[in-house]
């Protein structure tokens, strides 16, 4: 029997005030907490898979993972737990069942399905894979979880430009694949360089404007 495939989607309760704080401080919390949410509803249409993979939320705060709403049906809801974000992912990676493991953010406008199929066939013969953002941090990393999870959070400079070279860095003795580069949106100045790009692909944004 082949072991699922697993997709974990890192989500926050989508309160006002609670999302996405470097941006909030750019923008507002009111259109914050908008495209937030916005963008993370879209995704999780988008990246359901349908029977591809096996679909889980890891919801913050532990507590709205009992909630029903806002989640669509479909995704299986689990709370992240305690500690920073390397001890919450670390979690995942060990406990969930058998097979590879990719976890994404929801602050990723760009993602596709494709994007998680083209990280599951990278896992078929490479013990991990990132896809890289060009702040350098990273908006998915994968584990094949075979023969074992090695630990490959532990001391990252979170929110900095040597988060994906501080993750690799405990990879040196494993195979890594690196999928394409998308933009992941942090503060106002992300915000509006893909406001920018949407505009030049003709795109209609839906996105709210700043607070006023």
């Amino acid at each position: 029997m082949v072991p699922d495939k697993h997709l974990v989607a890192f989500v926050k309760d989508p309160r006002l005030g609670r999302v996405k704080t470097r941006l909030a401080r750019d923008i507002g919390p009111v259109a914050t907490r908008s495209f937030y949410w916005r963008t993370t509803r879209t995704m999780l249409r988008t990246l359901h898979g349908r029977g591809r993979w096996r679909p889980w939320l890891a919801i913050a705060p532990d507590t709205a993972a009992g909630v029903r709403r806002p989640w669509p049906p479909g995704w299986l809801r689990i709370g992240q737990g305690p500690g920073g974000l390397g001890d919450r992912m670390t979690r995942i990676m060990r406990h969930l069942p058998k097979g590879p493991v990719v976890i994404v953010g929801s602050d990723i406008p760009d993602i596709r399905a494709r994007h998680i199929e083209h990280a599951f066939r990278a896992l078929g013969d490479h013990d991990a894979v990132f896809g890289p953002s060009a702040d350098g941090g990273y908006w998915l990393v994968g584990l094949r979880r075979c023969p074992r999870v090695p630990d490959i959070f532990r001391g990252v400079r979170w929110s900095t430009e040597f988060a994906l070279a501080d993750t690799r860095a405990h990879l040196s003795s494993c195979s890594v694949a690196l999928l394409e580069t998308l933009d992941d949106i942090d503060d106002g100045a992300d915000w509006d360089r893909w406001r920018r790009r949407q505009k030049v692909g003709g795109t209609r944004i839906e996105s709210p404007t700043r607070d006023r």
